[in-house]
This record gives structure tokens, sequence and C-alpha cells, in this order.
């Protein structure tokens, strides 16, 4: 490796608030920037699989335009000069879109969608889209289009998802920021393989549009980053009303990108290494996870272990994601089910089966369930979970069927820390929790109450600093 090849890999590795202040600065310019992201995908992606569809041409030009307008003297977004990739599941106008399906193989929209307007609006420059699951339907990333996505930690093992490819972006250093979306914990469950930040943000933070069922609170559009002040400079981008998004948050997005306050004294903290009794959980995670109680409590935090009531989470998640699935994907299941993985007809087929009882009975455990987890923070500031139940497993396997010695009934099974979480509204954010003694990241799960993202933040930040996990970087 030449000395310019390592100023460049460097260049790519430092986290996006540093870099954005450089360009804005005009100490790196924009050009720059993105030819050592270029330089460092042409050498390290063709290992990972992250980034599926490139556009450096036109990359190439947005960067020159941002360049342009700082030395025009023209007010900058807050992600000015920054490269981005799109996930493969959100629109982006003008590039193609394939949702890693077949069926949409040539498929390029018109316009983008909000997620990627925002981020477009803030400054960012597309370089293309990262993988994912076929129809982004599932915690591990490979579909018939593109293959699998490698978890740069260790090649041949999987990088999570459905985000997977952007978080492999991430922590290959082929992009410093990147965005996603979290049904189910496709946000949380790569950050944790890939040892990087994801954030599933409270529903409505984040609006999502074009939505099909814009009322739904499960699938949530959030920020990725090496860092959380990463993570919180993204989310003031991409934060912030929308009319056309009936759940959308009103409160101002700026207050995200303010420095983060690591205080954390007299923060009442909740351990629940498995939800309450609910998950299996691989040993290995729990053992490097408790490494981290310790240094909460150095901080000024009192952990003890306890959880909110989750026992209707499932009923709720189940129910509400299938009815979800036979509206999204019901058509094209009936129409051309051979063209469609088993597990999308499967989810879909348990959608189409549900009667108006079925749903009713699970907006009410809904209901419920809301109300016990308001309850709980008022006595806690904090839940500390594993993030995932396994460890990154071989991608040529599906999904895992088996946790800590449990079958796992059906492939949501095994990523229930995550699903049980989605279905309460709180938000929810992936840190890196610490390695296994061989080498692989464990994520720390960490959710607050309703609307407390910027606390979750703010904790997630103090913890981060103490530790130190998210600084190592991959072999790749």
């Amino acid at each position: 490796m030449t000395a310019a090849t390592r100023a460049d890999d460097d260049l790519c590795f430092r986290p996006a608030t540093e870099l954005a202040a450089l360009v804005r600065a005009r100490e790196v310019s924009a050009r720059e920037l993105l030819e050592a992201h270029l330089a460092r995908i042409g050498r390290v992606d063709p290992q990972v699989n992250a980034i599926v569809t490139l556009d450096a041409e036109g990359a190439c030009a947005a960067a020159d335009a941002a360049d342009a307008a700082l030395a025009a003297g023209e007010d900058v977004g807050p992600l000015h000069g920054l490269p981005v990739a799109h996930k493969d599941n959100h629109l982006t106008g003008g590039m193609r879109t394939t949702w890693g399906s077949p069926l949409h193989a040539e498929h390029v929209p018109l316009h983008d969608e909000l997620v990627v307007e925002r981020l477009r609006r803030a400054g960012a420059v597309r370089v293309g889209k990262t993988n994912v699951p076929e129809f982004a339907a599932g915690s591990h990333t490979v579909n018939p289009l593109f293959g699998a996505t490698h978890n740069p930690w260790r090649h041949g093992l999987s990088a999570g998802g459905s985000s997977g490819g952007a978080a492999a972006a991430l922590a290959a250093g082929l992009v410093p920021v990147a965005e996603g979306s979290d049904m189910g914990g496709s946000l949380r469950n790569p950050a944790a393989f890939c040892n990087v930040v994801g954030l599933r943000p409270t529903p409505g933070r984040v609006p999502s549009w074009p939505a099909a069922m814009g009322w739904s609170t499960l699938s949530v559009d959030g920020p990725l980053g090496r860092t959380v002040g990463d993570v919180a400079l993204v989310l003031s981008a991409i934060a912030g009303p929308d009319p056309r998004a009936p759940l959308s948050l009103s409160d101002d997005p700026a207050g995200f990108a303010a420095p983060l306050d690591g205080d954390l004294r007299g923060l009442r903290v909740a351990w629940a290494p498995d939800l309450g009794g609910l998950v299996p959980v691989d040993p290995a995670i729990t053992a490097v996870l408790a490494a981290v109680l310790p240094v909460v409590e150095s901080l000024g935090g009192t952990v003890e272990e306890a959880c909110p009531d989750l026992r209707e989470a499932d009923e709720v998640f189940g129910t509400l994601r299938a009815w979800l699935f036979d509206a999204t994907f019901g058509d094209v299941v009936r129409r051309s089910p051979e063209a469609v993985k088993e597990t999308i007809r499967w989810n879909a087929a348990a959608g189409a089966a549900l009667t108006g009882a079925d749903v009713a009975r699970a907006e009410q455990a809904h209901t419920r369930l809301h109300e016990r987890v308001v309850e709980f923070f008022d006595r806690y500031d904090v839940l500390l979970a594993p993030t995932t139940q396994v460890l990154p497993f071989p991608v040529e396997l599906e999904y895992p069927t088996e946790v800590a010695g449990v079958p796992q009934p059906d492939y949501l099974s095994w990523m229930r820390s995550c699903t049980l979480v989605s279905a309460t509204g709180c938000p929810a954010l992936s840190l890196p929790g610490g390695f296994t003694d061989d080498g692989l990241p464990v994520g720390l799960q960490l959710v607050a109450a309703p609307r407390a993202d910027r606390r979750l933040l703010e904790i997630a930040s103090a913890i981060e600093q103490a530790t130190g996990h998210g600084r190592r970087r991959p072999p790749v």
C-alpha cells in the first residue's frame, strides 16, 4: 500500500462530522473526498459487495458542483460534499432501484423519495445504492440479482440486513454516511453485525413518503454512521415534518446536530439480557455486553436488571407485519409466486388469512403495550439489551434456525430481540458493544421512551466515548 493510499484510507475512516467541517472550511474539497472514497470502493467493495449500483460520473459532477457552491460563498447544508449511498429499496430519481428483485432489475424511478431528497438537499453527494435482501425482507442481505453482502470483519459471514449493504459500506470505509429502514431490526441488526451505529427513530421522526400505508408505525427510515455523532448529524438532515406523512413529528430537526451531552450521572438504567426471559441469546453475546455495565456505572449510572412487559409484542408485530406484507406484496405474490422468495410468500399469506377481528385485537394489544412502556420509562431512563441474539453467520445460511440451542420456527424468530422493541414504538439504537474472543462484533441495543430520540443519542454517545469499541477498523 502506497503512502497516498494510506492517506486516502485514513480520510475515508474519519467521522462524518469532521469531514463535513473540513469540506465546509475548504481544507478538503468535495472532489478530493469523493475520489478517496471511489478509490477505496474500487479496491475493497469487490470483496464486500455492499454497493450494487455505482455512478462515479454523476457523483463527480455533484462533488464539483458542491465545491463551486462553496467557492461562491453560498449557504450549504449539514452534509455538504459528503458521499452517501442509498438503500436499494429507496427510490432514487434517475438511478435504478431494484429492491433486490429480478422483477425490478431495470426499474429507474423518475423522482427521489423523501429521505433521499432530504439528503440531497443537505448537500450529500450520491454515489450509488447499497445491497438489500429481496424486497428488503429479512435480516440477511442476499438476493438473486446481486448475491450476498459479506461482513467486512470476516469474509463469508453475513452483514445482517435489511440495511446490510449500508452498514457494510460504512464499516469498510466506502462511504461516511448512509441511510436505511427498519421494520424488525433492519437498521439495528446490520449495525451490530458490522460494528457501526444504527438508529431506529421514533415513528414519524423521519417521515416516509411515498408510503402505501402511511399510518403504519412498523417500518421507519433512519440513519447509520460510524459514530453516534455522525448518526445525529444525518438525523438532523432527514428528520422533520412533512404534510404528506401523517405520523411525522413537528420538532425542529436542527437540534439533533447540537453537541451531545455525555453526562450520565444519576442515569437510571435497566439491563435486560434476554428481554425479560422472552428471547434466547448466544451466551457469547451476553458475556461481551456484561462488560459494558461497569462502564455505565463508572459514568454515574445506576444499573439494575429490569424489562418492560413485552408479552403482547409478538402478537402486535406478527399480526401488523403480516397485514402490511399482504397489502404490499399480496398482489405480486398471487400474480407471480415463483418470482418471490418463499419467506415473503409465507408472510403475505399470513396477512391474507387475517380477519378484521385479528387486526383489531393486535391494535388493542398495541395500545396496552404502549401504556406499559410509557410507565416503564417513568422509572428508567434507558433500557439496555442485546441487539442480536446471534453472531454473524455464514452467508450461505438463509437465516438461523437455532439460537442458543432453541429451535426457531420461522425467518423472523431469530431477530425477536429487535422485533419486540419495534412493536413498542420506542426509539432504539445499536451501538458497538465489544468483540468476542475471536474478533466478531457485538451490538448493544439502547431503547428510550417514545420521542426521546435526542436523549437516546446523548446516552449512546457517552457510552461510545467511554468504551471506544467503534474506533476499531475491520481487516478489509
